[in-house]
């Protein structure tokens, strides 16, 4: 205890020159906020590595799912018993992939998802998150086909990170200004560091960032297809579609 106490006097000295910042490590908390007893909703937080960007050629090589208890008000409470695993994508890997995430071809030799209990989880939630889901969702839904009919949110997109005074959305930078490290690029750690940022509090609007992802996944969206349109006018559209609803989804989230 005294230990602790050290350290807690240390960092609030260092921090109270304003020449000094100190990051915690990232450690799974039991909860966030204790059961009330009110009604709670079940969601799942999920990150995929793949072999590149394009989910037209690339493939999924990890998954992780982390699934939690939230309520209406943006409270997240306990995080459940999750799902991770490797698959072996029956290519062999690019260096930058394997430096990125420390995943080797000789992890994956052999390897494979497991669908029934990845499919278990999902249709047991309400709700799907990614960080970038965007990217991350054309991934799932053509690898397992389930995830089309579930409603999906983006910690990245509908959280605005900006109007909060953070200058990226990237998750290394937000865990660093939140005050956490983590070490990032492998699926379930990414999860949770991205479940832990949704439980704080936003420094400007004083909201939880749980709360603000909800109420914008609730706004009803649209995929505008600029079919026909000149290259030139990529930009006008673009700045268009950005200006009329930031990352907008295809499905909205109904009834929380």
């Amino acid at each position: 205890m005294d230990k602790e106490i050290n350290h807690e006097q240390a960092i609030a000295s260092l921090e109270s020159t304003g020449n000094y910042k100190i990051l915690c490590k990232y450690e799974k908390p039991n909860y966030y906020h204790q059961d009330d007893g009110l009604e709670k909703l079940k969601g799942i937080f999920i990150d995929v590595e793949t072999t590149g960007l394009s989910h037209e050629i690339d493939k999924i090589i990890e998954i992780g799912l982390v699934p939690f208890e939230f309520s209406k008000d943006g409270r997240i409470f306990k995080l459940l018993d999750g799902y991770s695993s490797l698959e072996d994508p029956k290519t062999s890997l690019p260096q930058k992939i394997i430096s990125l995430t420390g995943i080797t071809n000789e992890m994956l030799n052999g390897r494979s998802f497991n669908d029934d209990e990845i499919k278990h989880i999902v249709d047991s939630s309400q709700l799907i998150i990614a960080h970038n889901a965007i990217c991350d969702r054309k991934f799932l839904e053509k690898r397992f086909p389930f995830f089309n009919e579930k409603a999906w949110g983006c910690s990245l997109s509908q959280v605005p990170w900006n109007d909060e005074g953070l200058a990226s959305g990237k998750l290394e930078y937000l865990a660093y200004k939140f005050g956490f490290f983590f070490e990032g690029h492998r699926a379930e750690v990414d999860c949770c560091a991205s479940l832990h940022l949704l439980s704080m509090t936003l420094p400007r609007s004083g909201d939880l960032a749980m709360k603000v992802l909800l109420d914008n996944a609730r706004a009803k969206s649209y995929i505008i297809w600029a079919l026909g349109s000149p290259f030139a006018t990529k930009d006008s559209l673009k700045t268009l579609v950005i200006d009329g609803g930031q990352g907008a989804m295809e499905r909205t989230v109904h009834g929380m």
